[in-house]
């Protein structure tokens, strides 16, 4: 305790108190990188953000060491901010070269631009997305899955073209760029369970889609809870956005139009009132998501 008493009166009250402060202001190559300084630490997060932040901040410790060089003439605080430039310009070039290294093919950046940029997604996670993932194309009139035949073994993203999805032959809707092909499907299923499809998907153009096979990506969400949680919303966005499709192409005994925001409708109605095969799809549709 007496060692560090003493050290604190030396540093404080031993130390000479000034007298006399300078009158003149430092020059403008001290008040410029005071400026830098100030700006640079005004930068965000991410890539981008980092690059913003390390090439002020560089910029200002170059000022600083520049003033200590001309102005003050001290070398220990010109040692100390060129060192600190030093890291602040490797740092920028690492993270320069990390963004110029991650490239993707057109159906990814189509993908990353539309998709998963807007909802905040960094370009190291969209990488993770996808390595994951391939890219297929799907002629006109082929078929990704058949109803009561296809397995859902995988999880597909359209990039281009239209999907036509049909259920005993009767049109459902469609599926347009940046939609799931099988989010309902996937929303179904368990990790452990397997099922297949009760619709028909037929490319009405030439498609291309991303696929991430079931078993890998279940594996992926495991590793990567940020990605598990963009994937949930993701596939649950996309299928109330197909439930607001069938919504408008499905009426119920006379001309009356259904609702999805009235679920006990079906339990309201008379046992007389006609399904159609897209009524009962639906039904079955809802059910699944509500498991």
């Amino acid at each position: 305790m007496e060692r560090n008493s003493s050290l604190w009166k030396n540093l404080i009250d031993e130390h000479p108190v000034c007298t006399t402060w300078k009158q003149e202001a430092e020059g403008a190559i001290y008040q410029l990188a005071s400026i830098l300084f100030v700006v640079g630490f005004m930068g965000g997060s991410g890539f981008f953000g980092l690059l913003y932040v390390f090439s002020l901040l560089g910029l200002g410790f170059l000022c600083s060491a520049v003033w200590a060089w001309v102005d003050v003439c001290a070398a220990d605080i010109f040692s100390w901010n060129f060192i600190l430039f030093v890291i602040c310009f490797m740092r920028f070039v690492h993270i320069a070269y990390q963004v110029h290294s991650i490239t993707f093919a057109r159906e990814f950046q189509l993908l990353y631009s539309s998709l998963f940029q807007p909802l905040g997604t960094s370009l190291p996670d969209f990488r993770t997305i996808a390595m994951s993932s391939e890219v297929v194309t799907l002629e006109k009139e082929h078929c990704y899955a058949m109803q009561g035949k296809t397995s859902i073994d995988k999880l597909s993203l359209l990039v281009s073209g239209r999907i036509r999805v049909t259920v005993d032959g009767e049109f459902l809707h469609y599926i347009f760029p940046f939609q799931f092909l099988d989010s309902p499907e996937w929303d179904s299923l368990r990790p452990t369970e397997e099922g297949i499809f009760q619709v028909t998907l037929t490319a009405e153009t030439d498609c291309r889609y991303v696929s991430w096979r079931r078993k890998k990506l279940y594996l992926l969400l495991a590793q990567h809870r940020y990605i598990s949680r963009l994937f949930s919303v993701l596939i649950r966005s996309d299928i109330a956005d197909k439930l607001y499709a069938l919504n408008d192409r499905i009426y119920i005994g006379k001309r009356y139009h259904y609702d999805i925001r009235l679920p006990n409708f079906y339990q309201m109605s008379t046992p007389e009132m006609s399904r159609s095969p897209l009524t009962e799809h639906f039904r079955n549709s809802r059910q699944h998501c509500d498991k």
